[in-house]
């Protein structure tokens, strides 16, 4: 299994492959070296994936927005690609799992070793006529056109890339082949992909390909040796359920973080509420008596603890808030975020949605005050949580996966 990205990308996958493993599989989960403790610690296999990047992540002070689009960048899925390849190659496997970010070096490194790929998702990508590709947002083209953005986005990606996997390709051995032909062959073989998201939240369009399957969401373990923080648990125990604040993985500068730090304290207090801010990437930092800053806690654990959620509707996030069955304020930048805050005004737990950019105290503790103070949405926000608590999206996905292995094995 092979992830890039942000902790949104590598921890659902952990919970995949904890569902394959206890299914009696043998599973090696590749990632970045930031995310070694997320994979280790529940207990699973890590390979380091080489950046091949000078960046740091990490380090507070590191220019994120530069960092994000270098990694976007052919240079980028070049370097990352070759790290893939490096700690991959010489693995033994039966089937290679694929996150998208991976696709444009993994399809080729499956190839190579001879064994089947799989795609793994946590947003609908493929062309539908019911909305455009989730990483497009929430606005609807029409039927037509929803086909055609997504049709044009695979498009505009294999004009972009089709030399860096080209490059791959013949690093590997592998017969020069146009992309294209590559995508149309895939398709045309009805290749499986994974959804790792409910179909009570986003449901399988009805004119998707055989192969694309929506399963329900992955769970990641929680740390085998994590206990919640005495802090935390006092803060918790000394007044009424406080209102949740975290921006995930977005990035930007230090001052930029100070500013969102500012912000977010006077929203809170304008609303009238107690908070926990989350620091995230954007090294948020909040210091008042009815406010507590924290680092990585676990969301399954604390989101149930909350009056409300404020997120930036990244998939996993999103997805933990509706589990804990509380009220959600989105709050999206880019990519699939406003895709995910629509789906939650749509199911009726979210009384806002407030553009990243647009974002002032005064709207922000506004739409506080609105999930906090609707009874009728708590009410709706536990029935929603209660039809994902009944799917089971770890063993749909592993049921799928053996039967397409199974299959694979049959006709070769």
């Amino acid at each position: 299994m092979a992830a890039i990205g942000s902790r949104g990308d590598i921890a659902p996958l952990t919970g995949l492959a904890a569902g394959l493993r206890d299914a009696g599989h043998e599973v090696t989960v590749a990632g970045h070296a930031v995310f070694a403790d997320l994979i280790t610690e529940c207990g699973l296999t890590f390979r380091e994936m080489p950046t091949n990047l000078d960046i740091d992540m990490t380090d507070p002070n590191v220019d994120r927005e530069k960092a994000v689009r270098q990694f976007a960048s052919p240079n980028g899925v070049r370097a990352t690609g070759n790290g893939l390849i490096e700690a991959l190659r010489d693995e033994p496997a039966d089937v290679l799992l694929l996150g998208q970010l991976t696709e444009f070096a993994g399809f080729p490194l499956a190839e190579a070793k001879g064994i089947p790929a799989v795609g793994v998702r946590f947003q609908p990508m493929s062309a539908t006529a019911a909305h455009p590709p989730a990483a497009m947002g929430a606005r609807s083209f029409g039927p037509r056109g929803n086909r055609f953005a997504a049709d044009a986005g695979a498009w505009l990606a294999d004009r972009v890339l089709g030399g860096v996997v080209s490059g791959f390709r013949r690093d590997l051995g592998l017969p020069d082949v146009p992309v294209r032909t590559l995508r149309h062959r895939r398709t045309a073989a009805e290749w499986l992909v994974l959804h790792g998201y409910s179909p009570t939240v986003s449901p399988r369009p009805a004119d998707w390909r055989p192969g694309l399957e929506v399963t329900g969401y992955w769970w990641p373990p929680r740390p085998r040796d994590w206990t919640p923080p005495a802090e935390l648990l006092d803060f918790l125990a000394s007044g009424p359920p406080p209102v949740f604040v975290g921006f995930g993985s977005l990035v930007n500068t230090a001052e930029h973080g100070a500013h969102m730090s500012e912000l977010v304290a006077a929203a809170l207090r304008e609303a009238g509420v107690r908070g926990i801010v989350q620091a995230g990437w954007l090294q948020l930092d909040v210091r008042e008596d009815d406010i507590l800053t924290v680092g990585d806690v676990p969301h399954d654990w604390l989101f149930p603890r909350m009056a409300a959620v404020v997120h930036h509707c990244g998939a996993g996030t999103t997805a933990a808030g509706l589990l804990a069955g509380v009220p959600a304020v989105g709050v999206p930048l880019y990519s699939d975020q406003p895709f995910w805050a629509e789906r939650l005004r749509a199911l009726g737990v979210s009384p806002a949605t407030i553009p990243y950019p647009k974002l002032t105290a005064s709207s922000l503790a506004a739409a506080i005050r609105a999930a906090t103070g609707d009874p009728a949405m708590r009410a709706l926000a536990g029935e929603v949580a209660a039809r994902i608590a009944e799917e089971n999206g770890v063993a749909t996905a592993v049921r799928a996966l053996e039967n397409h292995l199974g299959a694979t094995a049959t006709a070769s």
